[in-house]
């Protein structure tokens, strides 16, 4: 289904008013984040801002990658205060 918007002024901003039945099938409310991405060809897309678990974060990890240096470092500083050990 084609719909045609109209951008619009909002003080310093712009915006686009989308009509009910494009954010229902984006699965889009009033108020929620989401997340915007363009291609060169001007296509643009939309959908709701995902919101991740700790769990699903860490499965990311690449748990053999090597600690990055500047981390490193930390476990060779000395305590100069009253840090707990």
């Amino acid at each position: 289904m084609q719909v045609e918007i109209v951008l619009r002024k909002f003080g310093n901003s712009t915006g686009a008013v989308f009509p009910h039945s494009v954010l229902k099938d984006l699965g889009l409310r009033a108020g929620q984040a989401m997340t915007m991405d363009t291609t060169p060809d001007g296509t643009i897309t939309l959908a709701a801002k995902r919101k991740y678990t700790l769990a699903e974060l860490i499965a990311q990890c690449d748990k053999k990658a090597p600690v990055p240096a500047d981390i490193a470092l930390w476990d060779t500083v000395r305590p100069v205060g009253q840090e707990i050990l």
